[in-house]
């Protein structure tokens, strides 16, 4: 449904995205990961057909986002990072405005109105002025005016920043029941958590593609498991006590603090006993060690450190 070959676009002498080549397939959720200013919603735009690429080729459904925008318009869905609709209106007169501009008037647009409503669970708010809206309840709100023309493929920048965690897991509840209804995902986020649950993960970082791929098949990378290491969780209390006391033990190689625990990644030949008599001399008593997989947070800062130290 998406494809980029060697997309790329320049700002004068500034490359925002840098031959970036990628697909995305029929019903998937992709996640597109970097941090700010690496290109994410840059790439987004282009496959919007808004920016016009400076080099590559970007696709949907077949057709080409620079010469076709016409044919690619009614098969897309783009709901942007900030919210973007009209404070003075309410649900329910957004909803209907929208659907005019996809051109759905009389009974359909109605019809199509009253599917959104009970699509995003909207029902109590219908009357309600955005302005007046929760920020869980204006991105349903944004959501369902991005999806008032039934596009195949949906574009979310961001959707879930700077809502509580309730409703970060309602809207993705949402998501999975419109993948689930054959309609493909592109999704941005700084989530670790909403990442692990795309089926497939891109991370862009300093312009250019650095991986792509299904999170378990990224936890398996090279770099994130350097040969002769292992990835332990150590709970014990007083946690940043222990994060100071264990980052210069030799044979630890990264040390963070993950809630009330410790990840280290160490190298093989470092005994547990040598962690716990660290601890015990800094007066931390009850320590638990075991060993766990990486996590894509794990595989994200791996691949950053790695590229960031690269000529």
């Amino acid at each position: 449904m998406i494809q980029c070959d060697n997309l790329t676009k320049r700002f004068g002498d500034f490359t925002a995205v840098d031959h970036v080549s990628f697909s995305v397939q029929k019903r998937s959720i992709f996640g597109f990961l970097g941090p700010n200013g690496s290109g994410k919603s840059t790439v987004i735009r282009m496959l919007c057909g808004i920016l016009e690429p400076s080099d590559g080729v970007g696709r949907i459904a077949g057709h080409d986002v620079s010469g076709e925008t016409d044919a690619i318009k009614g098969k897309l869905g783009y709901m942007s990072q900030k919210f973007s609709l009209y404070d003075e209106l309410t649900v329910n007169e957004n909803l209907l405005f929208y659907a005019r501009l996809y051109g759905i008037h009389g009974e359909a647009m109605k019809t199509r109105r009253d599917e959104l409503i009970a699509l995003a669970h909207l029902g109590p708010y219908v009357d309600r002025r955005a302005a007046l809206l929760s920020g869980g309840w204006k991105q349903r709100l944004a959501m369902a005016c991005a999806l008032v023309h039934k596009p195949s493929v949906l574009f979310l920048d961001e959707p879930t920043a700077g809502i509580d965690p309730v409703a970060r897991r309602e809207l993705w509840d949402l998501l999975f029941e419109l993948s689930s209804t054959g309609m493909t995902l592109f999704v941005t986020t700084h989530y670790m958590d909403e990442a692990e649950r795309c089926s497939h993960v891109g991370y862009i970082y300093m312009s250019k593609l650095i991986v792509c791929g299904a999170p378990h098949e990224l936890k398996k990378l090279p770099a994130v498991n350097p040969p002769g290491t292992r990835r332990l969780e150590v709970a014990c209390d007083h946690v940043t006590l222990g994060l100071r006391a264990t980052r210069p033990l030799g044979g630890v190689r990264a040390a963070t603090v993950f809630g009330q625990s410790m990840h280290l990644l160490v190298e093989e030949t470092l005994p547990e006993e040598s962690i716990r008599e660290t601890l015990l001399a800094v007066g931390i008593h009850k320590v638990e060690i075991r060993t766990i997989a990486p996590s894509l947070e794990d595989v994200f800062v791996a691949l950053t450190a790695q590229y960031a130290g690269a000529p």
